[in-house]
Order: structure tokens, then C-alpha cells, then sequence
């Protein structure tokens, strides 16, 4: 029955106000046993009548038969007590239960009390007369049974006023666990139905903590839904970059079973196209396979002391008889004494192969690729920067994505390898804390900013 977020909370609620309610019925109990109120009436009552004996002693009649007359006439107990507080007079009748001399003792605010010998409590109030004498005025405390709080006339009342308080008090409780318990409740719900990708972001709502759960809920399902657009998005290019090459490949090799390669050369074609294309999509599946060991933290960082000046003329030595076809210069601007780096070398010479790589592309017939490196703040950068066309605002938001195509009129409209190239220098950049920031002006050409820690624990393989 009491399964539910909501009908606990309700439940605890209920508990608490219920418990409160009984706590203030006690209170308001022994509150109503000992009757202050009574108390407080019975002591102005005695300050009144001993005002009338003072007011008849001052009349000439002598306090002794004020006393006598005003204990009489208002059913009280008056004493007088000499300077040494020895008795003088008692008007009371029981002349054995003495009531000794009174000391401050209070039962409730300004309401004295003093107990006789029998251990009868006896409110009072005293006045010392201008002979020195004492002038005591008493009367029994005043008792009230359990039986007159429940026949009184004022219960009904605090009954039925706290009735009512008890159903407002639940009728709120249901409220504010309504107000917790619903928003949670739309979360769920929203949670169940997580699989499907038109799920919409949950109102927030209630408390300000779980208004906090639910944003965090909301930024989930924003990612979850971005990362399955960006999975379909994934597997739509990579079937489209597999398209390409495979109708090459089936193209010429039906050429070469129905006999329309006839002639050597043409076999020959054939044959290249078959190979070209084969190993295109050879690299395209090791570009995937090693982006996906990056993604799920499998690839091995090997860490070693790296020398950056050696590893960038290694770069650019590999490049030479491209960069002569091409046209392009290619410098590198490295201190022979600079520092080394901590990082796996093989994967940084990755990444600047992708880089420059990708530079020599763009880069049209007397251009310069430069590859320059500082140290500042705790980290090493190196800048790879062309003299091309340079890439399009719009484009360098997602140069990094993957089977992501910058404009092609950077080369003529030509297209260059699958989009896989920058998206994995950015995961081994990632992988080794770093980062990598690309920019680009139109006319004036684009460098590429790879940013490394120099603080690195060497020989360890590091697992992302």
C-alpha cells in the first residue's frame, strides 16, 4: 500500500504532524492541570483583600479585627507575624497546622507559594505593616480534576480546532508530497522511455534539489540523443565511404570476368584500380579500428622521454619527395637543445604526420609548411601552419569530426582521404592531456595548434 515515493512521504509527513499535534496536546494538558490562570486570579484575590484590611487598619480599627472580619467575609487565611517572625495571629480555625513564616518560593510567574505542616500548598501575599509586623494573606492552592478539563466548556472547542488543524495539516502533508514526488515521478516515466530518440527534456519542477536532478536528467538525455545522431551520422559515412571503393572494385573486376578488359592493359587498369581501392578501404579500417580503441580507453600510451626536435625532422623528411612534387617548403623551426617531452612518440609522430599531411593537400605550388615549437606555462605547443586557402569559419567548428569534409574549394574541389585523419590527432592529443585548437584565416592559410603537458610519468602505459 505504502510502495510509492509519494504515499511514504505522506506517511512521514502525517507521522510528524500527528506527533506534534500530541505533543502539544500534553503540553497544553498539563498546561490546563495546573491552571496558571487560576493562579494568578487566586493571588490578585488575596492582594484585594489584603488591601482591605490595610484599609481598615488605617481606619483606626486594629488589625487584629480587620483580620478577623475580612478572613470571614472572604473565606481567607490571614496571619500576622511579629518583627522576629514569630506568630501573632491565625484566623484559621485548625490552630494545630501551623504555616510557618513564608519564603520566596513561586508556583507560576508572580505567584507565591509556602506549604504548612501537613504539606498543604497555601498561595499567599505578605505586607509588612509600618510597626514592623508582618501582614500574611493565604489560600489554598487550587486543585483541578481531570474530570473538569473534560467537562470544561473550552474542550469541545480545542477538540474540534484541533480536528481541523490535523486535516489541514495532512491536506498539506499530500501537497508538499505531491510537489516532491511529481516532478520525480515525470523522471521516471522519462527514464522508462530512455531507447527512444524523440524523447523530450522533463519540465523542472519542484525543490530546488530535484529541479538539480532534473537538469542533470535533461543534460543526459541532450547527450544521449547527440551521441545517437552522432553514431547514425557515424555509420551513414562509413557506408558511404565503403560505397565508393567497392563499385570501383566490383566495376573493374566484372570487367575482368566478362571479357571487357580485354586487352593487357586494360587488365592492368583493372587491376590497380582493384588495388588502390582495396588498400583505401585497408586504411579506412585501420583509421576506424584504431579511432574506436581510442574511444573505449583500449589504445596503449607508451610514455618515454621524447625529443621533439629529432621526431619533427623525421616528419618532415618523410615528406620531401611529396612536398618536391608539390612545390612546398616545408621548415621546421625547433631549437636543437629543446627540452624533451614525456609521450608515447609514435603516436605524437601520428599526429604530426596527419597534420602535415593534411597541410601539403591544401597547399597550392609555392606555399611554405612550418612547423615551429615553444614552451610557456608548464607546456610545449607545436604550431603546424600552411600558406593555403585556409578553411571557412563555418568549417573549423567541426574540422575535427570525424568523415568531416572542410570545404572543397580549398584544392579545386577535390576530395582527400576519408575525414579520418584530424579526428584521430585529436583523440591521441586528448589521450596524453593535452589539446588542439585549429586557426584559420581565408587567403592567408590555417595552423594547427597542438598543446602538450611536460609533466608526464615516463615509461608507464597509459589506458583511456
Amino acid at each position: 500500500m505504502f510502495s510509492s515515493l509519494r504515499s511514504r512521504l505522506w506517511l512521514s509527513y502525517a507521522f510528524i504532524i500527528v506527533t506534534a499535534l500530541g505533543v502539544v496536546a500534553m503540553v497544553l494538558f498539563i498546561y490546563l492541570l495546573r491552571n496558571p490562570l487560576l493562579y494568578r486570579q487566586t493571588s490578585e484575590r488575596l492582594k484585594a483583600v489584603q488591601a482591605v484590611v490595610l484599609q481598615r487598619e488605617s481606619q483606626s480599627q486594629p488589625v487584629s479585627v480587620a483580620a478577623q472580619k475580612a478572613s470571614r467575609t472572604f473565606n481567607v487565611r490571614i496571619l500576622l507575624y511579629s518583627q522576629d517572625r514569630q506568630l501573632i495571629l491565625d484566623t484559621y480555625s485548625d490552630k494545630e497546622v501551623a504555616l510557618p513564616f513564608p519564603e520566596k518560593k513561586l508556583i507560576a510567574r508572580n505567584t507565591p507559594i509556602v506549604r504548612d505542616e501537613n504539606g498543604t500548598s497555601w498561595l499567599y501575599s505578605i505586607e509588612k505593616l509600618p510597626d514592623k509586623t508582618y501582614l500574611v494573606v493565604a489560600s489554598p492552592r487550587p486543585r483541578i480534576s481531570i474530570l473538569n478539563i473534560f467537562t470544561d466548556d473550552f474542550l469541545p472547542l480545542i477538540l474540534q480546532s484541533g480536528l481541523i488543524a490535523l486535516l489541514l495539516s495532512l491536506v498539506l502533508a499530500f501537497l508538499f508530497a505531491r510537489w516532491i514526488a511529481d516532478p520525480l515521478q515525470k523522471v521516471m516515466l522519462a527514464a522508462r522511455n530512455l531507447p527512444s530518440a524523440e524523447i523530450k527534456p522533463v519540465e523542472t519542477s519542484g525543490p530546488h534539489e530535484i529541479q538539480e536532478l532534473t537538469r542533470a536528467f535533461n543534460d543526459m538525455i541532450a547527450r544521449m540523443q547527440a551521441s545517437q545522431k552522432s553514431q547514425r551520422e557515424f555509420v551513414a559515412n562509413v557506408s558511404h565511404e565503403m560505397k565508393t571503393p567497392l563499385t570501383s572494385i566490383q566495376g573493374f573486376a566484372q570487367a575482368i570476368l566478362d571479357g571487357t578488359a580485354d586487352t593487357s592493359d586494360a587488365r592492368q587498369k583493372a587491376a590497380q584500380v582493384i588495388y588502390d581501392e582495396s588498400g583505401r578501404m585497408q586504411r579506412m579500417v585501420l583509421d576506424l579500428l584504431d579511432l574506436a580503441r581510442l574511444d573505449a580507453g583500449t589504445a596503449d600510451i607508451t610514455m618515454s622521454p621524447v625529443n621533439m626536435f629529432g621526431l619533427l625532422q623525421a616528419v618532415a623528411e618523410k615528406f620531401a619527395p611529396q612536398s618536391q612534387r608539390a612545390g612546398v617548403d616545408i621548415k621546421v623551426d625547433v631549437a636543437a637543445n629543446l627540452q624533451t617531452i614525456t609521450a608515447d612518440g609514435d603516436r605524437l609522430a601520428q599526429v604530426f604526420t596527419n597534420l602535415v599531411d593534411n597541410a601539403l593537400k591544401f597547399t597550392p605550388r609555392g606555399g611554405l609548411i612550418s612547423l615551429h615549437v615553444s614552451v610557456a606555462n608548464g607546456e610545449m605547443l607545436v604550431s603546424v601552419s600552411d600558406t593555403g586557402a585556409g578553411i571557412p569559419a563555418t568549417a573549423q567548428a567541426h574540422i575535427f569530426d570525424r568523415f568531416y569534409q572542410a570545404d572543397p574549394a580549398r584544392k579545386g574541389g577535390e576530395k582527400h582521404g576519408a575525414g579520418l585523419g584530424l579526428a584521430i590527432a585529436h583523440e591521441i592529443v586528448q589521450a596524453h592531456g593535452g589539446r588542439i585548437n585549429v586557426r584559420s584565416r581565408l587567403g592567408e592559410g590555417t595552423s594547427f595548434d597542438v598543446f602538450l603537458p611536460l609533466s608526464r610519468h615516463t615509461g608507464k602505459q597509459v589506458h583511456r
